[in-house]
């Protein structure tokens, strides 16, 4: 344990950033923050803002990823976690999806970040990333599209995993998400141009077994999260062309197949693409991107969902194209990344699952492809 204790020390002393706890883990943030990612062309960063004493939030700092993203404007990736925690929320994940790269911060005790290491992703455009205990997958969405697994030491540092790399079912599919099962026993993939699901075993040496892919019972998805009891959450925006969105889960089989537990719950809304879910696993909130408003939903004990109050839990200004939503680790605060008019939406969450306004954090450049969400 010294000896682990020392190598973060060093790590952490080498730019003289912050000094983490000995035992791999940093301390939490004494201030909430809120981490976005550009998504430039030119050079990759994240963006972090964190609360002031009055309640306001401002730019703390701009971390450089030493990648380039995809550039572009409102929603280029088309994916939700390009922007990821590792399970303790001590590591920070973005995806460079520009220079086919995956980045690693280390998370420091008042929430500033540490650059650790700068990888390739084993494959083209990483769209997104997920996390379970030391193994990290990243999602690959150019030509067939591939998952690739990685190991990261508890500083950060990542080694791919040798031969944990596994193709989508076709090229072109559109992979979207990537989740791993509370268990750590299995990873699905949601792809929004098939309407299919991808599900790999994870083997005890982090390779993952053959391709398991099933045709969604629900049209248009987009973006599967696994709760704590292992159901996945699924945002759908509905059949070509409509308007009506959807929320549904799943359960998982011991041999990895998903079954529809509530299946097309409307969330009253229009392009609903993204969701979230409270750390103790009570609420879903769903971001309807084209109707400008934020859904929620109580997560019954079997998986089954019910709409909050009357479904619509937030509407933010017309326009607002609220992309990517996240949900602070305490619970206690919903965020919205509102892409086209450069704000991101702050609510609370209330004991309910309701939701207060609590204003916007502005100042971010409008249209201008940022991607990516998280929050401590």
């Amino acid at each position: 344990m010294l000896k682990l204790g020392r190598s973060i020390l060093a790590v952490a002393l080498s730019v003289g950033a912050f000094v983490p706890t000995m035992y791999g883990a940093v301390d939490a943030p004494n201030t909430a923050t809120v981490y976005v990612m550009t998504n430039s062309a030119e050079h990759n960063e994240v963006v972090a803002y964190s609360r002031e004493y009055d309640g306001r939030f401002s730019e703390r700092h701009r971390y450089s990823t030493n990648g380039r993203g995809s550039g572009g404007t409102n929603d280029p990736l088309q994916s939700q976690g390009s922007l990821t925690f590792s399970s303790d929320h001590h590591l920070l994940f973005a995806v460079n999806a520009g220079s086919g790269t995956l980045t690693s911060f280390l998370v420091g005790p008042r929430g500033q970040l540490l650059l650790v290491d700068t990888v390739p992703s084993g494959g083209s455009e990483p769209l997104a990333v997920a996390s379970w205990q030391n193994r990290v997958y990243v999602l690959n969405g150019a030509a067939a599209g591939t998952v690739v697994g990685f190991v990261a030491d508890p500083v950060g540092r990542l080694r791919q995993v040798p031969d944990a790399t596994a193709f989508l079912s076709a090229t072109s599919a559109g992979g979207s998400s990537i989740s791993i099962a509370p268990n750590g026993r299995f990873l699905v993939v949601t792809e929004r141009l098939t309407n299919n699901f991808d599900s790999f075993a994870i083997q005890p040496d982090g390779k993952l077994g053959p391709i398991q892919t099933a045709a969604s019972p629900v049209p248009g998805i987009f973006s599967g999260r696994f709760d704590l009891s292992g159901r996945l959450i699924l945002s759908s925006t509905g059949p070509a062309g409509s308007t009506d969105s959807t929320i549904s889960s799943f359960s998982l089989s011991s041999n990895g197949t998903l079954i529809p537990v509530t299946q097309s719950l409307q969330t009253f809304g229009s392009a609903n693409c993204w969701n979230a879910i409270t750390p103790n696993g009570k609420f879903a909130y769903v971001s309807n991107a084209g109707s400008s408003t934020i859904s929620g939903f109580t997560i019954g004990a079997k998986g089954t969902l019910q709409p909050i109050g009357s479904t619509i839990v937030a509407t933010q200004p017309e326009g607002s194209t609220n992309l990517d939503i996240t949900i602070s680790g305490d619970g206690t605060s919903l965020y919205a990344l509102n892409s086209m008019v450069g704000t991101i939406g702050v609510f609370k969450i209330n004991a309910d699952g309701t939701l207060t306004p609590e204003g916007d954090i502005e100042g971010l450049p409008k249209n201008v492809g940022f991607n990516g969400i998280a929050a401590y």
